[in-house]
């Protein structure tokens, strides 16, 4: 999926480069300063064109939401995923085959040693932590729930956004990764955007933003900063905050409190205690830009598939295969006639305190791209089965998120949902898709 996006640039506040390293920085916007709008593109990944370890898992991310960006001195135009769900930004580096940032070739590149704060401190929300390489210099790792990896070398440079004056960023200069990113053509790295030390909002102090992704193309809008925009209404729920370290709790997550699972009409009987952190910190909702589809752990995906299936029946095929899984966790899937449009199907509303995501219509299913029965295709529901992939937490992926207004607000410790038509926002905010 490509398509062209005409955005218009405001203005961003001036960041200053700093020597010795630090994260510290001064807000991204105030409240008299305009936030900066940026194009956002859905963007189908190619296949893996790295070679994939045999302990790694089928799963993978096959479409992404990436944003532009300059790097160096002098600029280097790169493409991020975007992702709220990881923390360091890092760029692939020195690739001769794949799409990659130089180092060599900026001015202001510079590795970090292991010896300085930045790496001995604020690395701390790093699930793996940094060591020393043999030159002394500061080596990161990281892995990310659907086994994908990547390592190689903190360092900083100066990042750019938009119209924005070049912010000094530390970041990963990966000399390897394992990754659907790194195996896209146009794509060099991703841009950690949860409220780690290290991540990009934090960096950069960056105390709000939100986007907005079209379902009718690859289009969508990324504003960092405070919106003057009064349309839509955002229904808030708030951060699931725990102070104490548990093994399996994400706690620079955006997790919030999934509350219950509505298909049609029907109120699923799912208990209170599955939808709820146990003591290890298991079962947490993180709001994730960086996952396409939504994962629901065990009980609460049968309940889901139960009721779904009760509901289509006579409406959708089942496929009838119980060995094919896409993706290596969705078992829920159909056969749907080559030409008809998808029949109508009822609407599954996903209840937090205070707000809902509703999904409807074609983002409830998805098809396997090459897969087909007679003259029908293979279509999924685009809910997945945690514990197939495995993953130990209740994942919102941005599939689920098109058309849906979503801002992330560190201030206030929330994060927000309306539903709305990204083309008319972007109207209201004088900006054409």
């Amino acid at each position: 999926m490509t398509s062209s996006v005409l955005l218009i640039f405001l203005c961003f506040l001036l960041f200053q480069p700093f020597h010795p390293i630090s994260m510290a920085a001064p807000p991204a916007t105030t409240k008299t300063n305009k936030p900066l709008i940026l194009p956002l593109r859905t963007q189908k990944m190619a296949s893996l064109s790295l070679p994939a370890p045999p302990s790694k898992l089928l799963f993978h991310h096959n479409v992404s939401l990436t944003v532009s960006l300059s790097v160096g001195s002098p600029p280097q135009n790169v493409s991020l995923v975007l992702d709220t769900g990881s923390e360091l930004p890092w760029l692939l580096c020195g690739s001769k085959t794949l799409p990659a940032y130089r180092p060599r070739s900026s001015s202001s590149y510079s590795p970090i040693p292991c010896s300085s704060h930045t790496c001995r401190s604020q690395t701390r929300d790093l699930p793996i932590p940094a060591s020393c390489d043999a030159s002394r210099l500061c080596h990161v790792a990281i892995s990310y729930a659907d086994a994908s990896s990547s390592e190689g070398t903190l360092a900083s440079d100066l990042f750019s956004l938009g119209a924005s004056r070049p912010l000094r960023t530390a970041f990963g200069c990966m000399a390897s990764a394992y990754s659907s990113a790194a195996g896209d053509p146009a794509v060099a790295g991703m841009l950690g955007m949860n409220r780690g030390s290290l991540s990009f909002v934090s960096q950069t102090n960056t105390r709000r933003f939100s986007y907005c992704i079209s379902d009718r193309d690859s289009s969508g809008i990324l504003l960092l900063g405070h919106s003057a925009l009064s349309f839509p209404p955002l229904n808030y729920t708030p951060l699931v905050k725990i102070s104490l370290p548990l093994p399996y709790f994400d706690r620079v997550a955006y997790s919030v409190q999934l509350e219950g699972i509505r298909v049609g009409s029907v109120l699923l009987p799912i208990p209170k205690s599955v939808l709820v952190p146990d003591h290890t910190g298991a079962g947490q909702t993180m709001v994730d830009s960086g996952t396409q589809f939504t994962f629901l752990l065990g009980a609460a995906y049968d309940a889901l598939k139960i009721e779904f299936l009760r509901q289509t029946k006579g409406v959708l095929t089942p496929l009838g295969e119980p060995s094919f899984v896409f993706q290596g966790a969705f078992d829920a899937c159909f056969r749907v006639p080559e030409r008809p449009p998808l029949p109508r199907l009822p609407e599954v509303v996903l209840l937090f305190q205070g707000a809902e995501v509703a999904v409807s219509g074609e983002r409830l299913l998805y098809r396997a791209a090459g897969e087909r029965r007679g003259g029908d295709g293979v279509w999924c529901l685009t809910f997945g089965n945690s514990d197939l992939v495995p993953l130990s937490a209740y994942v919102i992926g941005h599939h689920h998120q098109q058309n849906v207004w979503v801002e992330y607000d560190l201030e206030n410790g929330r994060v927000g949902f309306a539903p709305v038509r990204c083309a008319l926002a972007s109207q209201k905010l004088g900006v054409v898709l």
